[in-house]
């Protein structure tokens, strides 16, 4: 059950606030931003608590959107719930940023009011919820003096400009773009031993489907021709790509999945899971990342950290926004580095105790490394043993760790205009982590 939804900018501005109940309270807005900003971590817990509130949280486009519930309501529907909120927001209004927020306001509070009834969650899905919607979105057009149209007084852009005509029950949600997306997102979690050796792998994947067409009755999705699913699948010869588990929307048919990996369904306007799969202790290629570290002390006392990493990927690919988090001893103050290239950067963390090694982009088949001096007053053999273990996050555009691809994105019947089919693959760090 929940209370209140709200959307807080990053400097705690209240852009949207809805209270179902009315048992919360009025102050749960301050509450709220004076707990997530006090936290010294990074990463804030999405679930906190204050009196006999419980405030669930998920962050994105640089907001936070909020839901205040009762103790007997799960923290995972929930979490859900704002999850789903975010992506119909962005369905319906192009986007999520604060801007779009404040410009569509009366559209997002509708969207509350046919979304929740009195706390309880009646329907998320933009199939159901675009027949009742009538507001329409706004989006903000860049001025042009080739368009003169479009300007107000003083210059403002008028509302008759920025508002599209369509009819509410029969329009595609972001404005009539004929284009669909097909995503193949995977998140990786490995733990690799001191000794270099892979001790867990586990890869969480998702196929997703963002359609914008006017009109398609059916789109057929071809996956690998020798994806095998299970132990006691195999298919073709040679190492096929395999995955331990996976499951289906219920709106995709599989009458062709068994014998030619071929999805079908009659997509829904806006954004929709269409399978979603796993792959435990084992990976099908090299793993992304390897380590090479050497820890020693110094003449001086210092403690000295000079670290190696090489990126495995193909030649032609790269990862991006790479950043490593060292583990250091307690009372490190302050860091000297050496760095391998400009395109690096390092800071010391001492709240967290670790160092921050940041890579805007790694190129596949390099290696890069860095030499990190710690002043570390009182340096012994023990506090030595406080270093590490690393954790990497990053980013793998155009690649996936258990080697899914769509093979073809056919659409029935054939558009009349031009459509636009994108066809996107990448694969995030869930959890990254190398002993040293």
């Amino acid at each position: 059950m929940i209370s209140q939804v709200f959307i807080l900018s990053s400097k705690g501005d209240r852009l949207i606030y809805k209270d179902f109940r009315g048992d919360a309270g009025s102050d749960v807005v301050n509450v709220f931003y004076e707990k997530v900003t006090a936290l010294t971590g990074d990463q804030p817990p999405v679930v906190m608590r204050h009196k006999q509130a419980h405030y669930v949280h998920v962050r994105q486009g640089g907001l936070y959107l909020v839901a205040i519930t009762t103790a007997d309501s799960s923290p995972f529907a929930v979490i859900e719930f704002l999850n789903r909120f975010a992506a119909l927001v962005k369905d319906y209004c192009g986007g999520l940023s604060e801007k779009s927020v404040q410009m569509n306001f009366a559209l997002i509070y509708e969207l509350l009011d046919e979304m929740v009834d009195y706390g309880y969650v009646q329907s998320t899905s933009s199939d159901v919820l675009k027949n009742f919607i009538q507001t329409e979105a706004v989006s903000p057009q860049p001025f042009s003096l080739f368009d003169l149209g479009n300007v107000g007084l003083f210059g403002a852009d008028t509302q008759q400009s920025k508002v599209a005509p369509s009819s509410a029950a029969t329009r595609p949600i972001q404005g009539g773009k004929s284009e669909i997306f097909v995503d193949v997102v995977e998140r990786m979690a490995v733990v690799i031993g001191t000794n270099g050796v892979l001790m867990k792998a586990d890869v969480q994947g998702e196929v997703k489907v963002k359609c914008f067409l006017p009109s398609c009755s059916e789109i057929r999705i071809g996956l690998n021709e020798d994806l095998s699913v299970g132990t006691s699948q195999f298919r073709g010869y040679g190492t096929a790509v395999r995955v331990d588990e996976c499951s289906f929307h219920p709106a995709v048919r599989l009458e062709e999945f068994d014998s030619h990996r071929i999805l079908r369904l009659s997509p829904s306007q806006g954004e929709q899971s269409i399978m979603q799969y796993q792959l435990a202790d084992h990976l099908p290629s090299a793993l992304p990342f390897r380590l090479f570290p050497a820890i020693e002390k110094d003449s001086s006392g210092r403690l000295l950290m000079y670290l190696k990493l090489r990126c495995d990927l193909p030649p032609k690919s790269a990862a991006v926004n790479v950043s490593a988090t060292i583990r250091v001893p307690k009372g490190c103050v302050s860091l000297s580095q050496e760095l391998s290239s400009p395109d690096q950067n390092a800071e010391l963390r001492s709240q967290s105790r670790a160092v921050l090694w940041k890579i805007l982009r790694f190129p596949g088949g390099t290696q890069l490394s860095a030499l990190f001096k710690l002043e570390v007053p009182a340096l012994s053999s023990a506090s030595m043993m406080e270093v590490g273990p690393v954790g990497l996050s990053f980013e793998l555009p155009k690649v996936t760790a258990t080697g899914l691809h769509i093979r073809f994105l056919r659409l029935s019947p054939v558009q009349p205009g031009p459509a636009q089919r994108w066809v996107r693959y990448v694969t995030h760090s869930d959890s990254y982590t190398i002993r040293i």
